[in-house]
């Protein structure tokens, strides 16, 4: 197995996103996915991953700077959260005008 990711009904209009395994792109579209169809907020539990590249990692950063909650992030992974937030602060991406 390389990632699963379970649809746990959470609070009022609030989903949860459990998600097992190893991090990575196909990992990091597939939550996109589910993200974009939901209209409750959504909750992203990370207690059980394992491991995690730079997409995810970067992924992950954005979402919580778009407001989605981060739930049980293992401490590696919160590290590398928090620096891909400040490394973005500091160099933001320009969008076209």
């Amino acid at each position: 197995m390389t990632f699963r990711i379970e649809l746990v009904v959470g609070g009022v209009n609030e989903i949860v996103l459990r998600v097992y395994g190893r991090g990575h792109i196909a990992w990091v579209n597939t939550l996109k996915e589910l993200i974009e169809t939901e209209s409750a907020k959504t909750v992203l539990d990370l207690s059980e991953v394992s491991v995690a590249d730079h997409d995810a990692a970067t992924f992950l950063a954005s979402c919580e700077l778009k407001g989605i909650e981060l739930k049980n992030c293992p401490a590696f992974l919160r590290n590398w959260v928090s620096r891909e937030q400040a490394r973005t602060a500091l160099f933001p991406v320009r969008q076209p005008s």
